[in-house]
């Protein structure tokens, strides 16, 4: 049925070309111009001489290159003048007579006032008139291009098909010659064929090739369609070429040149649209690769970021080659109007180098803690605009980039090592032989647990406060998560509080003790401490059970 609607749709828009409209348009008064055999007394004469005499009604060719300056010009006149007009037909030239000057001393005010008079410009800028003593002809220089020009127009040899498709008739129906609608019947035919050739290869080719590769996938759902595209657009560069050779009516002709310079670059749009996801799968697929949370964030944007490119050179060149259209004045009008809206909108314009400095630099990517002024909490999205940034009582803040780019950023998830630093307090009566001890103890729970930096830690007596005796407590844990340090905290500490337990060791708190004399009958408050082999023979116990080894 696919397949059926294409044929339907090509043969229609085919048949909408079948409405005749003359190449020439001449007033019927015109004609009476004519009645001298050569007239090329203004721009007027000299177009309506050459172009009558080469109609099929009235088909003199020789009369037809006296038109033609050929001086320096190798050739036959009769065939560059059928060549000539060929040229003006294939390109789409569309010449009516009453917008040609009819003055013998007409100038071109665009071509720095010189006797010349361009038809088309836009499309054959080297086609033009030129008056030379009291003649107005086609330039030496247009004459010497006509040979080249043809062979553009009508590459791959299809000019020779101009040549054998008339002889398949002249009469007309439907308001075209009997070998016009047969080719047109053929490039139905031709471009049906083509569909199912580049269907074949596209669907059934290319994928069985890359399905035994061992890219099926990637086949499928991004080279598949880039490649049904490319095949619209081959089929569509082969019609604008044979279509040509058809030699439809001026009028008709140059809507049908519209068409095809717009289905051209929209097509080619469409395709490298469809390669940005191919370009971004394979920028996905590198950022897997890494570390760096940040380059997921990145590849959605380069994707945004270049289709929209896309979709922006992809209308001018639309504008310009489909519509003819000048966009040198838009482009004018745009940039003035750039620096307005870029004067209106310094912030956004800021926000977004902001962003361009945070993925050059990185000084975070999602998932790290990082602080900032006011701004504490974790990295959850990073756009072109703003950071997205959830803060611990779970509430979302948007950063302006540009604020992020221009402050100082403690980005607490690029630590390699979590710092842990307390002070343990114990009481006064301790005797030093147990703080000896103690110390030890707490340094060998640091050497065995699995998460603790082990060639940088300090744990001293280093302090005798109002009320207690301080150890300082200073280690490292090598873990990547908040969640994980507090893990490996309450794992150390509890392995202290034991420690302690185990030896005897009591916490200082702020507290006032009033000291008696100790009573006959009552003992004193001070605690009896044993000897220091005893505190020996308590470690030794609390490393053998706790930390499953022996000291030294």
């Amino acid at each position: 049925m696919t397949r059926i609607r294409y044929f339907l749709f090509f043969s229609l828009f085919f048949f909408s070309l079948t409405s005749a409209f003359p190449q020439l348009i001449i007033d019927e008064q015109q004609v009476e111009d004519l009645s001298e055999e050569v007239n090329l007394t203004t721009p007027y004469h000299t177009t309506l001489t050459f172009f009558f005499n080469l109609e099929k009604d009235h088909f003199k060719p020789g009369i037809a290159a006296k038109t033609l300056d050929i001086r320096g010009v190798e050739g036959d006149p009769e065939d560059l003048a059928i060549k000539l007009k060929q040229v003006l037909e294939g390109k789409g030239v569309i010449i009516r007579t009453s917008e040609i000057p009819n003055d013998p001393v007409y100038v071109d005010s665009t071509a720095g006032g010189e006797p010349r008079f361009y038809f088309d410009a836009a499309k054959v800028p080297s086609i033009y008139l030129e008056k030379k003593g009291k003649q107005w002809k086609f330039s030496a220089f247009s004459v010497s291009r006509v040979e080249r020009l043809h062979d553009e127009t009508y590459p791959f040899g299809t000019d020779k098909l101009l040549n054998i498709l008339p002889k398949i008739g002249t009469d007309e129906y439907l308001g075209l010659q009997t070998w016009q609608l047969a080719g047109l019947f053929l490039l139905i035919l031709l471009t049906f064929l083509a569909h199912l050739v580049f269907t074949f290869l596209v669907d059934r080719g290319l994928i069985y090739l890359l399905k035994r590769l061992g890219y099926g996938y990637i086949g499928e759902n991004y080279l598949l369609p880039i490649a049904k595209i490319t095949s619209f657009y081959l089929i569509v560069v082969l019609l604008s070429l044979f279509i040509r050779v058809l030699q439809l009516p001026a009028e008709i002709w140059s809507w049908v040149i519209i068409v095809f310079n717009t289905l051209k670059p929209f097509l080619i749009t469409v395709i490298f649209y469809k390669i940005v996801d191919v370009v971004a799968a394979y920028f996905q697929h590198l950022a897997t690769k890494t570390e760096s949370t940040l380059d997921d964030q990145l590849v959605p944007l380069i994707r945004k970021t270049l289709k929209a490119l896309v979709i922006l050179v992809g209308t001018l060149f639309i504008l310009k080659d489909g519509l003819n259209f000048d966009i040198i004045p838009f482009l004018t009008g745009l940039s003035i109007g750039g620096v307005a809206i870029a004067l209106a909108a310094q912030d956004t314009i800021k926000n977004f180098f902001g962003s361009v400095m945070i993925f050059i630099d990185k000084p975070f990517q999602v998932g790290d803690w990082v602080t900032s002024g006011d701004i504490d909490g974790t990295v959850e999205e990073v756009g072109f605009r703003s950071t997205r940034i959830r803060t611990f009582r779970n509430s979302v803040m948007y950063v302006p980039n540009g604020k992020i780019a221009d402050s100082v950023v403690d980005n607490h998830g690029l630590r390699k090592y979590r710092r842990f630093f307390t002070t343990l307090t114990i009481t006064y009566d301790t005797p030093p032989e147990l703080i000896e001890k103690f110390v030890e103890g707490l340094r060998e729970i640091v050497i065995s647990h699995p998460d603790t930096r082990k060639d940088l830690y300090h744990v001293y007596f280093n302090n005798l406060s109002s009320y207690s005796q301080d150890i300082m407590f200073y280690i490292f844990f090598e873990l990547p998560t908040w969640g994980e340090e507090l893990r490996a905290r309450h794992e150390i500490l509890v392995q202290t509080v034991k420690l302690a337990n185990s030896l005897g060791v009591r916490f200082a708190f702020p507290t006032q003790t009033l000291h008696m004399e100790t009573f006959p009958e009552k003992k004193g408050l001070i605690p009896e401490y044993p000897e220091a082999k005893a505190y020996e023979a308590k470690l030794n116990k609390f490393l053998k059970e706790e930390l499953g080894r022996k000291a030294d």
